[in-house]
């Protein structure tokens, strides 16, 4: 039973920490990550330098209104205070005036920490086209 409960515990942070990328709430997004969180995000450079939620803010500031925020395919796999989950995520919302509609992969790694599940790597990843162009495929849908 203990590991079916670090599932439920597991999927209720994601959900808090979808809602509050929904919510556009940088504070509540970071609350759910260890202070040494590595995150490989879908903007360069190769390794996010997010230290704190100002960098969080800085990109929820180029959206006009809500974001929308979707998991598709979670599956979550917990064993011994470390823990991870995969999903296909959606991204939607209006970022410079421009509509945005995006599928991308997602995986989140998780670490026990003082009793408490924490993020501790988050990495996003888009396919690219392999035919030489080198660009990445945005109009993919699951």
């Amino acid at each position: 039973m203990p590991q079916q409960d670090d599932v439920k515990q597991i999927r209720s942070l994601i959900d808090d920490w979808a809602a509050g990328l929904r919510a556009k709430d940088a504070k509540r997004v970071k609350g759910h990550g260890t202070k040494d969180l590595v995150h490989f995000s879908l903007a360069p450079p190769l390794v996010a330098d997010e230290r704190g939620p100002y960098g969080l803010e800085k990109w929820f500031k180029t959206w006009d209104g809500p974001l929308g925020y979707e998991l598709r395919d979670l599956e979550i796999v917990s064993s011994d205070g470390v823990a991870f989950s995969h999903s296909i995520n959606h991204l939607t919302g209006t970022q410079r005036g421009e509509k945005k509609d995006l599928w991308f992969r997602s995986t989140l790694c998780f670490r026990k920490v003082d009793g408490e599940w924490k993020i501790a790597h988050e990495h996003e990843s888009m396919p690219f086209l392999m035919d030489g162009s080198d660009k990445a495929a945005i109009d993919l849908n699951p």
